[in-house]
């Protein structure tokens, strides 16, 4: 240290000048030239929006690291463009691309390409991470439990109602149907006492009115359990449950009550315009209900049939999660954990879950969120407390070969049925023959998913 109290040469005070100022020199070059990372994502308008203020304040917080986000319309453009960019070594790849749930995350897994996110966690751990619930990240786990992918996009299947078209038709907003007969009572009422020429829409309907309806009446989807066995002669459990609610669709079209149904989200836009009053689809839309004014809505379960199951089980989770792209720098991989780190902190990740209705990635994320939201938002406290509770078998997820080419065989036949072109026991026949030799050959590279 210089003691200015005594008389130190001149020369000797500009050279401890000299070098303080190359320090700090050197610490400011390392501050503007931070390590960028980038994450492609599709996420929808409002769920964007938000995840850019998170990204923008983790910017903000640190100098270390700088994210930067690509946006894409969809999942098809996503995959599209990293089918170009990710293999080829002298193109610039991002470090995290968002994938849509295709029930064989093993194969994503062995992609050259890819790099296991417990894999990096080895590396660079983020501190004191606990997984909210194991089901809850189950779609991005192995056969061994490893934590194969980031699950920020998680979600569960859960029916919206339109409180003020419950309200104005006599009902009880408060206490929506929670079996298909119960509910079937209430979108009468809605069309004839409420006047609503949609009272029932669906989104992504082969995971409402297929895939979850096994796990909801607590039976499986396909035997044996699910596919997670990795058994060679896995099936379609399309037994009398599935006959039986296909034809209550078939009952519901034709009798004016399901009025707008698809495999995608675009029947979201109806409920949020107020046109339909019931609608069921992913959990991650609540951010897009929250967002439009005037509209007044409540989350339930997805209904049940009390004949079948003495009370409801939890659906299946799924949705999308973040994938590391393999053939980064030390310093690159290292950024990315950070940022996974910081998503994963209790206060982002709730603000995270209340903003966009993913849900939470930890215990402590729940936790963590205001009190005020679940009072706002009736019914979402009920929701993950159910699949807090809630410890059986049949919602733990499946794996099934070629689900990408299965799925759009059950569009198809769903779709034929409640037109009225082929009767519901032919249509879920045809269904399980077409996809029979799809669920026994090796899997292919999945097609890009459709959200």
């Amino acid at each position: 240290m210089i003691n200015l109290s005594r008389k130190e040469p001149l020369s000797h005070f500009k050279y401890m000048v000299g070098l303080a100022v190359a320090g700090l020199m050197m610490v400011g070059n390392a501050y503007a030239n931070p390590v960028e990372i980038e994450v492609w994502h599709s996420l929808s308008p409002v769920n964007k929006s938000e995840f850019e203020k998170i990204t923008k304040q983790f910017n903000n917080e640190q100098q270390e690291v700088r994210v930067k986000l690509k946006g894409f319309p969809s999942q098809a453009a996503l995959q599209a463009e990293a089918s170009k960019t990710v293999g080829n070594p002298k193109a610039r790849r991002p470090e995290l691309v968002q994938v849509d749930d295709n029930h064989s995350p093993e194969f994503i897994a062995q992609r050259k390409n890819i790099m296991p996110l417990y894999e990096l966690l080895k590396q660079y751990p983020i501190p004191d991470l606990k997984w909210f619930l194991p089901q809850s990240t189950g779609f991005v786990r192995d056969a061994k439990g490893n934590i194969l992918a980031f699950p920020y996009m998680s979600e569960i299947p859960v029916m919206f109602i339109n409180t003020d078209a419950y309200d104005k038709s006599g009902l009880n907003s408060r206490k929506p149907g929670h079996t298909w007969i119960d509910l079937q009572a209430d979108l009468l009422a809605l069309r004839d006492k409420g006047n609503y020429d949609c009272p029932y829409a669906v989104s992504n309907q082969v995971n409402i009115h297929l895939e979850n309806l096994a796990p909801i009446n607590r039976s499986q989807f396909a035997t044996p359990n699910n596919g997670l066995d990795g058994a060679k002669n896995v099936a379609l459990n399309f037994d009398a449950l599935y006959m039986r609610h296909l034809s209550l669709m078939v009952s519901w079209k034709r009798s004016d009550l399901l009025m707008a149904n698809a495999n995608d989200n675009k029947p979201d836009e109806l409920f949020a315009q107020g046109k339909c009053a019931v609608l069921m689809t992913g959990s991650g839309s609540m951010g897009l209900f929250k967002s439009t004014r005037g509209l007044n809505f409540a989350v339930a379960p997805l209904p049940y049939y009390s004949q079948v199951a003495q009370k409801p089980g939890a659906p299946f989770v799924s949705g999308s999660a973040f994938w590391v792209v393999a053939g980064h720098t030390p310093a690159q991989n290292k950024a990315t954990s950070s940022f996974l780190g910081f998503l994963a902190k209790p206060v982002i990740a709730a603000k995270w879950q209340q903003a966009t209705g993913f849900l939470p990635l930890t215990d402590a994320a729940y936790r963590a969120a205001d009190v005020s939201f679940f009072s706002r938002i009736r019914g979402a406290e009920e929701l993950v407390e159910q699949m807090r509770q809630d410890n059986g078998k049949d919602h733990r997820g499946f794996r099934l070969n070629n689900y990408h080419r299965v799925e759009t065989i059950l569009n198809s036949q769903f779709e034929a049925a409640i037109s009225g072109k082929v009767p519901p026991v032919a249509a879920l026949n045809n269904a399980m023959n077409q996809s029979k030799p799809l669920l026994g050959s090796a899997t292919t590279p999945s097609a890009p998913a459709k959200k």
